[in-house]
């Protein structure tokens, strides 16, 4: 008698929240999410973008919730968490994806420029991790996936981005903290660190880019945002229950050189 092993990339009767899941690589991570078992609530500020996922998520037969909020609220952040347990009855995985990137070099970034980019990407992250896992502690475990970025372990060219670069540096580094403290709990932090990938927020086709960014590339190309989706199923399934404190970087092999 042969006996099936549960696949442990599976994430059937999981529950996910995507933050900044209404376009993107958010939008990829959701239905990746959905694609492999786990029902997923979705937030965003924008409502009628989160709406038009939902409806694009029912046409491929997946049932999604939707979340208006900004994060960057503590108070917002603190009602989405109550209203994703509240449709999904618990939450055992959370994406931290939201973000801002601003290209300014360092003397011309301004202040509110510099507290934009870290509100969200750093503070905004932070309240979410920090409201949800204590969900988790209560549950005795999940997993949490912050992205990060490639940006945090080189610095880009040819534009110059010290406050986007800066701020995914902390999210790594905000990841091994929390994996630490929080592996007790049974929590497992990780990060995964994109490189470039074609989406609104990254004008990877504008040719001024083209030599830097694709060219000496050793793929010579960008991604999809459905080639990222995979690595943030990876680290929040069971294949990755050994894996904690970790930045997983998908790039084409960009930071090799």
């Amino acid at each position: 008698m042969t006996t099936t092993r549960p696949n442990p990339f599976d994430l059937t009767g999981r529950t996910a929240l995507v933050t900044g899941g209404n376009q993107g690589l958010g939008r990829a991570f959701a239905f990746g999410l959905a694609n492999a078992g786990a029902r997923v609530a979705i937030a965003g500020r924008n409502a009628e973008r989160n709406e038009q996922v939902v409806v694009d998520a029912s046409s491929e037969g997946h049932e999604f919730a939707s979340i208006t909020a900004d994060i960057t609220s503590h108070a917002d952040v603190e009602r989405m968490t109550r209203e994703a347990i509240d449709a999904l009855g618990h939450i055992d995985i959370l994406v931290n994806n939201a973000g801002a990137g601003i290209h300014n070099d360092s003397w011309d970034v301004t202040e509110e420029e510099w507290d934009r980019v870290f509100d969200l990407n750093v503070k905004a992250l932070w309240h979410c991790s920090i409201a949800v896992g204590a969900h988790m502690r209560e549950r005795g475990g999940g997993s949490i996936v912050n992205i990060g970025s490639m940006s945090g372990i080189i610095v880009n060219r040819p534009q110059m981005q010290p406050a986007y670069n800066t701020s995914k540096a902390a999210v790594h580094h905000l990841t091994k903290s929390l994996a630490g403290e929080w592996a007790p709990l049974g929590i497992r932090v990780n990060a995964l660190a994109p490189g470039y990938v074609k989406t609104p927020m990254s004008p990877v086709d504008n040719p001024e880019f083209k030599r830097c960014w694709i060219d000496d590339a050793p793929q010579q190309r960008f991604a999809m945002p459905e080639e990222i989706a995979p690595s943030v199923v990876f680290l929040a399934s069971d294949a990755a229950s050994f894996i904690t404190g970790s930045v997983l970087v998908a790039d084409g092999g960009y930071t090799i050189w």
